[in-house]
């Protein structure tokens, strides 16, 4: 885990621009995670980074509650991440869909009963297989009176793995 700032940061920031994301946060022992289409940073001084997520997703009240987040970059190409979390409803996903459309997961399911993860500041968990984290608090949630709502997260901690440009540039 890296303190805010160095080279570690400067490897995790190249994510996110563009990139397969999983945002997670806990609760009272409830879990979830969302996959996002859309993270970037938004501030330096304080680290601030802005999540856009569609409304009504059960990961919903676990934020407001929690008041942390974390987002978790992913290789792309995980398959077994694309299972354990679908696009958000209504939004395509690559493969194991009907129509191109993702079908609200079941209340019950619980993705992260089949996955390694940890947690860092926050207690949101953390993907192990992620190649970059960001564990935020959450500062301003913002509704755009539209189909999503914008976070905005304090970066409390943070981690990378060593050979993050080697993993992002065998995809691209």
């Amino acid at each position: 885990m890296g303190s805010v700032g160095g080279s570690e940061l400067d490897r995790a920031m190249r994510c996110l621009p563009s990139g397969f994301f999983v945002m997670t946060s806990a609760h009272d022992g409830k879990r979830a995670g969302l996959r996002l289409r859309s993270v970037q940073a938004c501030a330096d001084d304080p680290l601030l980074i802005s999540v856009a997520a569609r409304k009504g997703h059960r990961i919903d009240p676990l934020i407001r509650d929690s008041r942390c987040f974390a987002v978790c970059v992913m290789a792309p190409g995980d398959k077994l991440i694309d299972r354990a979390f679908p696009h958000e409803k209504g939004v395509a996903r690559s493969s194991g869909n009907i129509n191109g459309v993702y079908n609200a997961e079941a209340p019950e399911d619980d993705p992260f009963d089949a996955l390694n993860y940890s947690t860092l500041k926050t207690g949101a968990p953390v993907l192990d297989r992620a190649i970059a984290v960001f564990d935020c608090e959450v500062v301003r949630r913002i509704d755009l009176e539209a189909d999503h709502e914008l976070f905005v997260g304090q970066v409390l901690s943070f981690r990378c793995v060593d050979d993050i440009n080697t993993i992002l540039n065998a995809s691209a």
